[in-house]
């Protein structure tokens, strides 16, 4: 499980560390286009089964067609050095908007890579929301 909110720079070649704690379950991963400017990072096996989800979505539909190209067409695996870190490639680092600071946030089964300045405004955004959006929650059981 990915929990907490990881600070980490990222160098010019694109290389960034991922929390020390979550590399043993990233040995083989996936890095995608994320929702909200962000990077989407799955385990190997939570990626299989998001791929299977998106690969039976119907076909007829064009904002299906839309969500499988950006999470499937967008995603590549990535691999860690030995200083722990994975190259983020340029498309995936320009589609983020990513600079030099980046913000690693655990999601439970999955991470998400921000730009630092994105992911402040963000949470900013959200905290000053929390009541209304904490009222949608409830209807889906939450």
């Amino acid at each position: 499980m990915f929990v907490g909110q990881y600070n980490h720079s990222m160098d010019a070649k694109g290389r960034v560390a991922l929390p020390a704690k979550f590399r043993a379950e990233l040995k083989k991963a996936v890095v995608t286009k994320g929702l909200d400017n962000c990077l989407f990072v799955y385990p190997k096996k939570e990626w299989d089964k998001m791929a299977e989800k998106l690969a039976a979505l119907p076909v007829a539909k064009a904002n299906t067609r839309a969500f499988s190209r950006l999470m499937l067409a967008g995603a590549m695996e990535i691999e860690f050095d030995k200083q722990g870190r994975v190259i983020l490639p340029e498309y995936l680092r320009s589609f983020a908007g990513l600079k030099k600071d980046v913000v690693v946030a655990g999601l439970y089964t999955r991470l998400e890579i921000w730009d630092q300045e994105a992911w402040l405004k963000y949470q900013k955004e959200m905290e000053k929301n929390s009541n209304d959006i904490a009222e949608n929650l409830n209807e889906l059981g939450v």
